[in-house]
């Protein structure tokens, strides 16, 4: 008799132990965040259509999560918040360089540097700037900061105090507005600007361009995810329906990025205006 029951012990163990595992089938969440060139409604209505679209292409779920000032995205950044990210160029070689790896760019339109003044404003060159305030995004912000900061005070012995105004639209509005005498922007974003901002301004200056914003992934993501994400977002790119939705990033032609592309970016010497 024990050792009948010890036989019935040892198959029903057996047969916990040999059950079929339970699989889930929830998608796998991503999480997503946006450089806030411009404000939090704005960027939801950008980027949520595209995001939906990935979702439909690979099965994953993605969660925007806004960021309402560039410092403030730029802290979440560093210390790896996130799966997928829109960042600057400078972000791919300095804050984003331990967690994260360049995906994809645009590829059809380099980023530029330029600086607004008002449209009736007497300012003709950038010497006149010389001691004067000026808006600025955020202190690491590529095209609008950094590369006008440099180049106005290497070029032209011009320095200028800065004024951060947490992200372009704020800049074009405070030059519009007379808050300020001039502003740093890049021409990606001012041609995102309602036509009545954009004719009030006058473009005074454009600095060097260099590689586009990417879209990186965090180093964590396993490999095949990588490679899905990757090739959702490049056949995004190939379709109509695709490019006129990146158009509103903006982003004008999608491609393939490496970090190797931006590695020059640390020999501008742009520590200095941080």
């Amino acid at each position: 008799m024990l050792r009948l029951g010890m036989a019935w012990l040892l198959m029903a163990v057996a047969a916990v132990g040999y059950a079929e595992p339970q699989v889930s089938s929830a998608p796998r969440v991503l999480t997503v965040g946006v450089v806030p060139q411009f404000d939090v409604r704005q960027i939801h209505a950008v980027w949520r259509p595209i995001l939906d679209e990935l979702e439909r292409r690979t099965g994953f779920a993605f969660v925007l999560r806004g960021a309402s000032t560039i410092p403030s995205f730029e802290r979440d950044l560093a210390v790896g918040e996130f799966d997928l990210a829109y960042i600057n160029p400078y972000h791919a070689v300095t804050v984003s360089g331990r967690h994260y790896t360049p995906l994809v760019r645009d590829v059809g339109t380099d980023l530029h540097g330029i600086l607004v003044v008002p449209r009736q404003s007497p300012i003709q060159s950038v010497q006149e700037l010389e001691g004067r305030t000026v808006a600025f995004p955020a202190p690491m912000a590529l095209g609008a900061t950094l590369l006008m900061r440099a180049e106005l005070l290497d070029r032209y012995g011009v320095e200028v105090v800065p004024r951060y105004v947490q992200s372009h639209s704020s800049v074009y509005l405070n030059v519009a507005l007379g808050e300020t005498v001039a502003g740093g922007g890049v021409q990606k974003t001012l041609a995102q600007q309602p036509h009545e901002l954009q004719s009030s301004l006058r473009v005074v200056y454009r600095t060097q361009t260099v590689p586009s914003h990417p879209v990186v992934v965090h180093n964590r993501i396993p490999p095949e995810i990588r490679d899905r994400l990757l090739q959702a977002l490049l056949a995004l790119g190939r379709e109509p329906g695709g490019r006129e939705l990146l158009s509103g990033v903006p982003i004008a032609a999608l491609g393939p990025a490496s970090v190797e592309e931006y590695r020059f970016l640390r020999e501008l010497g742009l520590k200095r205006f941080q």
